[in-house]
């Protein structure tokens, strides 16, 4: 909605609310979250929300309780599954950089939680910031200087809008790395693992639906995804000298050729 300049998120609620809409799609935690603070009238449905709770978009999962409802996702706890499939496609990694925004609480949440999975993997979690292009291009390769690095791209919508840049220095320094979303991968990333994100649009048209034939979004439980997809690009992964075990290509739901 604003580029991902923070600034311009309350001006274009604002703007958005003027129009008198009947329900508002919000997309992203930093639009949900503006629009919410702009209106507590207007129905809102968010998406690719990983904590509504905690982002202050509903008082519980069950019973929103509010203007608003949606579907998040993932739950915090994915950061430990992104660990082990690094750690399967690059067992000698040691130390891993994550991307974190603490202007995010969402973000910070995924840092945490990858943080705290860290010690049983055995390796060193190095933080990355994501102000700016400049800031994660510095980011990457200070952190590359120093072998057995491997990269974790956390799901934030700055990492999302410097996706190509982010896979492009990934593959030039030959960091091995694990992304929320397939788009990344077919962007040329070589593992991703996250929420079928298609298919949250598809339920939240559904939520629309309702609340347009008047139901109320307090009524309506967030929902958590109901499936994650596994991508793997073999093609970079050969090119960054993977060895993807023939376990973990059986399991994918897309390989990548």
């Amino acid at each position: 909605m604003a580029a991902g300049e923070a600034d311009r998120f309350p001006r274009y609620a604002a703007e958005l609310i003027a129009l008198a809409p009947d329900v508002i799609l919000a997309s992203a935690t930093p639009s949900a979250r503006a629009v919410r603070q702009a209106t507590r009238m207007v129905p809102i449905v968010f998406v690719l929300v990983p904590d509504a709770v905690g982002s202050g978009l509903v008082d519980s999962l069950s019973r929103p309780g509010g203007n608003a409802t949606g579907f998040t996702m993932y739950e915090f706890s994915i950061g430990t599954k992104w660990l082990e499939l690094l750690k399967q496609v690059a067992p000698k990694v040691t130390r891993v950089a994550v991307f974190r925004d603490p202007a995010n609480p969402a973000g910070m949440g995924q840092f945490g939680a990858i943080q705290g999975a860290a010690p049983s993997f055995g390796v060193e979690i190095i933080p990355i910031a994501v102000d700016d292009a400049e800031t994660i291009e510095r980011g990457i390769t200070a952190f590359a200087r120093t072998p057995n690095g491997g990269l974790i791209v956390v799901a934030l919508p700055t990492t999302t809008m410097h996706r190509e840049l982010i896979v492009k220095l990934a593959a030039s320094h030959q960091l091995p790395a694990v992304y929320p979303s397939r788009v990344h991968a077919a962007g040329g990333g070589p593992v991703s693992f996250g929420s079928d994100t298609l298919n949250e649009y598809r339920s939240a048209a559904g939520y629309v639906d309702r609340i347009l034939r008047g139901e109320k979004p307090a009524d309506l439980p967030v929902q958590a995804p109901t499936k994650y997809e596994l991508v793997i690009n073999l093609k970079t992964a050969k090119a960054l000298g993977l060895n993807v075990p023939p376990t973990l290509l059986a399991r994918a739901d897309e390989v990548i050729e």
